[in-house]
């Protein structure tokens, strides 16, 4: 079974506290501000974990978001950016 290609392998299920959360923000952004409400309240809900990222103090995320802020990821994967809808926030970390 180790051999078998990931298409045929069934995605081990996490639970939502094993997942993080990451809002890339800048200071001053009421989107930002707004998208920070969301993931506060789903992961309060949920018992997931979150941290925030100031884009103005990572060359990196700065580099790679500037234009999208803010930006969710959901396990280091980016999930959306500018607006967070809250039901498909949860169902990501749900499923």
């Amino acid at each position: 079974m180790a051999d078998m290609t990931p298409i045929f392998r069934r995605n081990a299920r996490r639970a939502p506290q094993d997942r993080l959360v990451t809002l890339v923000r800048k200071p001053g952004c009421h989107l930002c501000d707004d998208a920070q409400i969301v993931v506060e309240k789903v992961c309060a809900d949920l018992g997931v974990p979150w941290e925030q990222k100031d884009i103005t103090r990572d060359p990196q995320l700065h580099d790679r978001y500037w234009e999208q802020i803010p930006v969710v990821l959901v396990d280091g994967e980016q999930h959306t950016f500018w607006r967070v809808n809250e039901d498909r926030l949860r169902k990501a970390l749900t499923e």
